[in-house]
């Protein structure tokens, strides 16, 4: 009877530690890569479009920058504050929730898609590929033209780096003419992926971008008047 006695508190021990085990892999289970617990559509649109106020009121703006009568919008101060940089990276990820395709990898462009691209794949449990500058990468690479104000230049991602039928997001801080990111778009198709969406920090609406982007949906973080 003693011994009986004994065991059994250290009976009861077990069972609660393993009831405890249990609990905290469901609750990991239910958690995204970046640890955050998969919310309503109608919270997370709630969340998001606070968060959208709090990135606005980060930007700065450049009136004559680069040249007269340009107003440059920069994205940089929302890298600058720890709270910023998270809302930020929780914004981009409440984004793709929300359009309910889940990428294989993001793809981010050179360069500024190189700031917040391997955070966000990382958050969402994807792989991330850059896309680099003719002549900035080793090995065998596929190259794609695109046009720009001087002239063509080109793109180029490794050979590999996106496996066929993989599901793909491109991401970059700006949409303007559209042209380099059309030209990483057919870098993906080149490699057998399916790009599923772009997705732009903002966006130079007059200079209709999209209508590049061969139909695919296209998303813009944050709007400006401009």
């Amino acid at each position: 009877m003693s011994a009986n006695a004994e065991s059994a508190p250290q009976v009861a021990d077990f069972v609660t530690l393993t009831q405890d085990n249990t609990a905290n892999t469901q609750s990991t289970v239910n958690q995204d890569a970046s640890g955050r617990k998969p919310s309503s559509p109608a919270a997370a649109a709630a969340e998001l479009a606070s968060t959208k106020v709090k990135l606005m009121a980060a930007l700065k703006s450049f009136r004559d920058f680069p040249i007269p009568g340009i107003n440059f919008i920069d994205i940089l101060p929302l890298f600058q504050d720890v709270k910023t940089h998270e809302a930020l990276l929780v914004a981009l990820q409440l984004q793709i929730e929300l359009s309910q395709q889940k990428p294989d990898v993001i793809v981010g462009l050179d360069a500024r898609g190189f700031l917040f691209g391997p955070s966000l794949a990382l958050r969402m449990g994807a792989s991330f590929v850059p896309v680099r500058k003719q002549g900035k990468m080793p090995g065998p690479c596929v190259t794609a033209a695109y046009e720009k104000e001087y002239g063509t230049d080109f793109f180029q991602m490794q050979e590999g780096a996106i496996k066929p039928g993989q599901k793909v997001l491109i991401v970059d801080d700006i949409i303007a003419t559209g042209g380099s990111a059309a030209a990483a778009g057919e870098l993906v198709q080149k490699l057998g992926g399916e790009t599923i969406g772009y997705l732009f920090i903002l966006e130079i609406a007059f200079l209709k971008g999209r209508e590049k982007l061969g139909g695919v949906p296209v998303t813009t973080l944050l709007e400006t008047d401009e």
